[in-house]
């Protein structure tokens, strides 16, 4: 997808109908993850990424740092051959 695209392309390569279409676009710009500009009788919708990005850093970010730590301590320990829990 282009960084901005009309109504009618984005139908083009989905297997829904316009308005379920229209619907779903409808949801995204309330929940500001989808923009759109207005040029002439076009309404163009572009990808806003910064609510993305915001959840990455406050969820994913944050979350995945814990298991990534915990699955590194589970192979140190299989590595060395050492029982046990981790962490302890």
């Amino acid at each position: 997808m282009r960084s901005t695209t009309t109504l009618g392309e984005l139908c083009s390569h989905l297997d829904m109908t316009r308005q379920a279409v229209t619907q779903h676009l409808r949801r995204m710009e309330d929940a500001n993850l989808v923009a759109t500009i207005r040029r002439g009788r076009e309404k163009l919708h572009y990808l806003n990424p910064v609510p993305v990005q915001e959840i990455y850093e406050r969820w994913i970010v944050k979350y995945g740092r814990q298991r990534l730590d915990a699955l590194h301590a589970i192979k140190k320990r299989l590595d060395m051959g050492l029982p046990g829990r981790c962490g302890t």
